[in-house]
């Protein structure tokens, strides 16, 4: 559904055009120094109007409107809000269209032509934002932990030549995490592993994810992959694996890719079904699309990842003597 996470646990609200999208925070222990000025820079760098992004220009100004008192958290609910104010509902009526590639038809039909599909309504890149919002307070939790993450290079000739085409392209991003303990994850369902691709599958557009060498690992043999142990502290020759082992973190490095298909909305005419003439026609989407928006979830990745170790984290705590 809408809401994520066991201890640590966050729902989102809200739509691409609707008046205001947002994210409730429950679990996040009292005491922790929280404002709006802690979510900017991180906010800043998911922003469209950087390059091959959408010319959609909002304020993304975050307003925390429960669960802070005198600049710290009280272990009450966080709401962060944040207001729409820069769309054109127009850019959405195709006349018997559902544009190919997004969720447009399968929305429709899961919830009998109810939904709002202006800009994608609740399946839009825009329901990122409060995500990167939940992330910086995950973040509050886990200080001595650095994840960071970036799009690879080899990525961008694909969209300079995108831009040179009215068309979209795709991207991976690579994330690592540092200094992450060993022992966090739960077994089986509730695996490292798990929990981070199950967030990381909400960022619209992702189609893979891949933890350490896992898909050269299928053609690899056991004394090529095997990641040997070289010290007492559990540090390994090499890191296939990625830094998890029965979807627990073994102490080493963790690294995970995760891959995204092209922008579905591009300029070139399309050649889909019309559900008014009952015929196959072209389509031309017209409005503010990112040719690429792989380049904006760096930040987006990280934000995820941090509120799966905050609740990892607590669960860890919870359950070890």
């Amino acid at each position: 559904m809408n809401s994520f996470g066991n201890i640590f646990r966050i729902t989102l609200y809200g739509e691409s055009h609707g008046k205001e999208i947002g994210v409730v925070v429950d679990g996040c222990p009292a005491g922790i120094p929280l404002s709006e000025n802690d979510m900017l820079t991180d906010i800043e760098r998911r922003k469209t109007g950087g390059y091959a992004t959408s010319t959609r220009t909002e304020s993304d100004i975050p307003e925390i409107r429960s669960g802070i008192y005198q600049g710290h958290t009280t272990g009450a609910p966080i709401l962060v809000a944040f207001h729409n104010e820069d769309f054109n509902d127009e850019d959405y009526n195709f006349d018997g269209f559902f544009r190919p590639g997004h969720a447009d038809y399968a929305a429709y039909k899961k919830y009998n032509g109810y939904n709002n599909p202006l800009g994608g309504g609740q399946f839009s890149g825009r329901m990122t934002l409060p995500l990167v919002a939940a992330g910086c307070i995950a973040k509050k939790l886990i200080p001595s932990i650095d994840i960071s993450a970036q799009i690879l290079p080899e990525c961008m000739a694909n969209v300079e030549k995108a831009l040179e085409n009215n068309d979209s392209a795709g991207g991976i991003v690579e994330c690592r995490i540092r200094n992450l303990e060993a022992g966090i994850g739960e077994p089986l369902f509730d695996s490292l592993e798990s929990l981070i691709s199950h967030a990381i599958f909400s960022i619209p557009g992702v189609k893979a994810i891949e933890f350490g060498n896992g898909i050269a690992s299928a053609s690899m043999l056991g004394s090529e992959y095997n990641d040997c142990i070289v010290s007492s502290d559990g540090k390994t020759a090499t890191n296939n694996c990625g830094g998890i082992n029965g979807g627990i973190s073994n102490g080493n490095e963790i690294v995970f890719r995760t891959y995204y298909h092209p922008t579905p909305s591009i300029a070139k005419k399309q050649k889909t079904f019309n559900f008014n003439s009952l015929k196959v026609e072209d389509l031309e989407i017209h409005g503010r699309h990112d040719t690429c928006f792989a380049l904006r979830t760096p930040v987006i990745v990280e934000a995820l990842v941090a509120i799966v170790l905050a609740d990892l984290t607590l669960i860890s705590k919870a359950t070890r003597l």
